[in-house]
């Protein structure tokens, strides 16, 4: 799947604001820099973490709920 199709998807679980799953898709990435495991079959040397997360959020195995 490309990768505007599966940010699409992932807008979608955030109502279309692109400003909360830009701060999910940063914490989450923040995360995996880390040394967190990704959830989706992607291995962090060859992907970007920013992906890892916007995919992760599209297929829904990540919700991140964040403060406001």
């Amino acid at each position: 799947m490309r990768l505007e199709q599966i940010m699409a998807k992932a807008l979608e679980r955030y109502d279309f604001d692109r400003y909360l799953l830009a701060k999910a898709v940063g914490k989450r990435a923040k995360e995996l820099t880390k040394g967190a495991e990704p959830l989706v079959d992607m291995n962090i040397k060859e992907h970007k973490a920013s992906d890892i997360a916007i995919t992760e959020i599209a297929e829904g195995k990540l919700e991140i709920i964040l403060e406001k």
